[in-house]
């Protein structure tokens, strides 16, 4: 049984929240307007959250395969903003006695968690 889940990360740059924004068509400015970013609550851009989850997706394909992505349920919650600058790592293990269950996070550099949740593992 795999005791872990295959780990993946992403150094975040201004240019791939920029991309990110492209590819979703999403420009909110929070994501994309430094200058209107700094003004805000956030104090400066955040990255989408949605690229961060992503990462989840990717560890649940490199160990599992890609079968297991369009089977699973990821139950998440975002724990805190990701910003330019900092590399995030998802991850996660199996949920004691919940068969098929893991608990998943996305950590930033500092270990913090950015996103914490579960993903179960459907069987198709």
């Amino acid at each position: 049984m795999t005791e872990q889940l295959v780990e993946s990360s992403l150094a975040v740059d201004q240019a791939k929240i920029d991309l990110y924004a492209d590819i979703t068509d999403d420009h909110n400015p929070i994501h994309v307007d430094p200058d209107f970013a700094a003004k805000t609550e956030m104090g400066g851009v955040i990255a989408h959250g949605t690229m961060s989850m992503n990462l989840i997706w990717r560890s649940i394909g490199k160990t599992f395969g890609p079968q297991a992505e369009a089977t699973s349920e990821l139950d998440i919650r975002f724990v805190r903003p990701v910003r330019v600058g900092d590399v995030v790592t998802a991850g996660g293990v199996p949920v004691p006695d919940r068969p098929g269950v893991w608990q998943v996070w996305v950590r930033n550099q500092n270990g913090d968690s950015v996103i914490e949740g579960t993903v179960a593992l459907i069987k198709s």
